[in-house]
């Protein structure tokens, strides 16, 4: 039996840190970004709904979408967002149980699914156990900041348009609290593992 792991976060707590960890073990993920990206390329059914509600000036020169036009409308405005949710969100479902269910064929003991919006996107159901990726909030807005040359008000209105990491902690079923160092983060990832009776191939 595969056991389904649903990987969450926030903006810039670690996530994807974790997440290579669980490829380094040789484990599959389902990356919901990435599956995102290939959902909206350029003439894919949800590339041409997006350009149909937002307009071509969302477009750029090469005809593909400028996330960052894009992200600066939805940030900004709820019901942009929950349009452009709409949108994508089904196409990316689509596309993670087609990898999920090739996943499972080949017997895998386990398969994450790194899903950024897993609680607010309601896709728990997908997994058998969720695992959230934990940073408090000085430090959540420090790495954005720096990360992606954000004001801080940029960055805060980014972490406020998704759900507070202090709520996601009550809904999971394991906490990685990434607050410290990537070494403190791999021992409390082996051992939700081995609490859960997944054996990793490769030791970290």
């Amino acid at each position: 039996m595969t056991l389904m792991i649903g990987l969450t976060g926030g903006i810039a707590s670690g996530k994807s840190t974790v997440s290579n960890m669980f490829k380094e073990m040789d484990i599959t993920v389902i990356d919901a970004d990435v599956e995102a990206r290939l959902a909206v390329e350029k003439g894919a059914p949800a590339y041409l709904k997006i350009v149909e509600e937002f307009g071509r000036e969302i477009l750029l020169e090469n005809g593909e979408i400028d996330r960052q036009k894009l992200g600066s409308i939805v940030f900004h405005q709820e019901e942009k967002r929950l349009l452009l949710n709409q949108i994508v969100h089904p196409e990316v479902r689509k596309r993670m149980l087609e990898k999920m269910e090739t996943a499972k064929s080949l017997n895998e003991a386990a398969i994450v699914l790194d899903i950024p919006l897993l609680f607010e996107s309601k896709l728990t159901y997908m997994a058998s156990k969720t695992l959230l990726v934990y940073v408090d909030k000085e430090i959540q807005l420090e790495r954005l900041m720096s990360r992606n040359q954000l004001t801080l008000e940029e960055a805060e209105a980014r972490i406020k348009s998704q759900m507070p990491l202090s709520e996601k902690v009550k809904l999971a079923d394991g906490v990685i609290n990434n607050n410290g160092s990537i070494e403190d983060t791999k021992k409390q990832l082996l051992k939700v593992l081995a609490h859960w009776g997944v054996k990793a191939n490769n030791s970290l």
